[in-house]
């Protein structure tokens, strides 16, 4: 009987959210019950009790304009104060130079075990065309205009939208000094307090990033899949101070590890940020799901962030299918709502 009724409150805690993000009330057409979408001035606020709820702006990636301005609406119908930025929106707004590479058919067609004759043409030149592009990346790089980016952080703060992390396409083994160097600064210009990249799996390049982020007196956060343990980390955290976790929750179930609670009990002080979602775990398929309806303890998470005062933000990373009807800057507010009522519980 006790399970029973513990579902059925999940049940109605998430249709009850799913109707208040979306301002679907009896009685009328009019938006009720969504202070996290609705602020004074028409400036969005996610912090709620202590807890900063943030996205990244990757959650937006299939809509088709990708500019600063347009990422800043997405964010602000999201009802978000404070994100993850992602490199596109910040470095087109600054000039960067245009990718004429198509990545898509490059990958694909290095993954063929027999390729034709102009099959390998196709590919080489393909090749040619990145290494052409990577050098001239670097060459705009070591001259970026960071005034741009200081003017894009002044554009999203008239909005209310702070920028707490970064994430361009800067830190990888092959980034040479230049990039990365670009990459901090960047950032920095940004208003940001880190960086968050994939965790490379070399150690040699975990210490080199380390000890270029204290030179720019940044933190860069790893980020990771479902390749993360409790231990994953740990080599990285080690090696500098400015090495720190950014921490997928939902992967981190889905890949089947069950202390999700008591490593950001233990990590709490390493995390510059975490991505929030909801998987089932790894015995029930490991899909994404609409929050509320994985195996993913996002209301527990964030009760723990806010009683015991963490200061790392919870950043929505949108990945479940988005239902028919919908979007994905009405998801993202319906996620945050669901954050908002169990941070008020």
């Amino acid at each position: 009987m006790k399970n029973s009724k513990n579902s059925q409150s999940r049940r109605k805690f998430i249709s009850n959210t799913a109707a208040l993000a979306t301002g679907v009330v009896l009685g009328g057409s009019k938006l009720f019950g969504a202070p996290s979408i609705i602020t004074s001035y028409n400036k969005p606020l996610s912090r709620i009790n202590g807890v900063q709820i943030g996205c990244i702006t990757y959650s937006f990636r299939d809509l088709e304009d990708q500019s600063a301005e347009a990422t800043l609406q997405y964010v602000l119908d999201s009802g978000i104060s404070a994100i993850e930025l992602m490199g596109g929106p910040a470095e087109s707004f600054a000039g960067m130079p245009e990718n004429p590479v198509d990545w898509r058919k490059m990958r694909s067609l290095a993954r063929l075990e027999n390729p034709s004759k102009d099959q390998k043409k196709e590919l080489t030149d393909l090749q040619a065309q990145s290494n052409s592009y990577t050098k001239q990346l670097t060459e705009w790089r070591a001259n970026a205009p960071f005034e741009k980016f200081s003017e894009f952080k002044k554009m999203y703060a008239e909005k209310g939208v702070s920028i707490y992390a970064f994430k361009p396409n800067a830190f990888r083994k092959e980034s040479s000094d230049v990039d990365i160097n670009y990459g901090f600064k960047a950032a920095k210009a940004l208003g940001a307090s880190h960086v968050t990249v994939e965790l490379p799996g070399d150690d040699a390049h975990t210490l080199k990033l380390g000890q270029m982020a204290l030179k720019h007196n940044m933190q860069i956060a790893y980020h990771g899949h479902t390749q993360q343990t409790p231990t994953w980390w740990d080599t990285a955290l080690m090696q500098s101070p400015a090495n720190m976790m950014n921490i997928d929750i939902g992967h981190y179930v889905a890949a089947g590890n069950t202390d999700t609670l008591d490593i950001l009990k233990r990590k709490n002080d390493r995390i510059s940020s975490m991505h929030l979602k909801d998987r089932k775990n790894k015995m029930n398929g490991q899909e994404n799901q609409v929050f509320g309806e994985g195996d993913t303890p996002v209301i527990e998470i964030l009760q723990l962030m806010r009683d015991n005062k963490y200061k790392f933000p919870a950043t929505v990373e949108l990945e479940y299918k988005i239902p028919v009807g919908s979007t994905s800057v009405k998801e993202v507010a319906r996620c945050v709502e669901y954050c908002k009522r169990a941070l008020e519980a």
